[in-house]
């Protein structure tokens, strides 16, 4: 158990450490050798757990994945607003999350498979509300699919936004907002009466999901069990 605590430890200090270096000089700029320097460990600790540069960026981009342990209600919409909450008030305080976000609209990071947060989003959000649509939130012709695209085109598009004015400091008001003017168009009327779409629920909500107990899927990979 030590050693494998010392394992995550040791990986968390990389990629957070290789956030802080893609932040400032972005992907293309960036080295294995700023990173080693920053995380204070051995070359050969770093490629016990990552391979390469890429495979680094390719881990701080994992790190903005949406949670798949939201506090389960009877609103599959609400849910939804949830997830775009929550990352709002992510995106706020863990600085992982914000260099996640950053490498994957790195306009330098063409060799990374950037999609993959994207589309992660995209096919939570599609099963969320086809999920919503099951249980009869959704008005009748609502396409699922559409739909979750434009919301994380949206979401991409006021975080940067947010970002560049203001540090993000205004951005669960600024999803809030957005959440305002699209659900209309998708909700019945009676469902989107019942939303919680107020700017602080993202905070209630993660405090509620680090109080849950660890998923099987939020478990160390195996090959971390034993490292330096």
């Amino acid at each position: 158990m030590a050693q494998q605590d010392r394992a995550i430890r040791t990986r968390r200090s990389i990629l957070e450490a290789a956030a802080k270096v893609f932040g400032e000089r972005g992907y293309a700029s960036a080295t294995v050798e700023e990173i080693l320097g920053r995380a204070g460990v051995t070359r050969g600790a770093l490629y016990f757990h990552f391979s390469s540069k890429e495979e680094v960026a390719l881990g701080v981009l994992a790190a903005q994945m949406p949670l798949d342990r939201l506090p389960e209600g009877s609103s599959k919409l609400q849910k939804l607003v949830d997830h775009g909450m929550v990352m709002a008030y992510r995106l706020q305080h863990d600085p992982l999350v914000q260099a996640g976000v950053s490498l994957a609209l790195d306009q330098g990071a063409g060799e990374l498979d950037r999609n993959a947060a994207f589309r992660a989003w995209a096919d939570q959000l599609e099963q969320i509300l086809a999920e919503a649509r099951a249980q009869g939130e959704l008005l009748p012709h609502i396409d699922v699919s559409d739909t979750a695209e434009v919301l994380t085109g949206a979401f991409a598009g006021v975080q940067a936004m947010s970002q560049a004015r203001c540090n993000r400091a205004d951005l669960g008001r600024r999803v809030s907002v957005l959440l305002r003017h699209v659900l209309p168009g998708i909700s019945t009327p009676a469902m989107l009466a019942a939303l919680d779409l107020s700017p602080e629920r993202g905070e209630r909500v993660f405090l509620e999901c680090e109080a849950l107990p660890e998923t099987a899927s939020s478990a160390p990979r195996s090959r971390e069990g034993t490292s330096p």
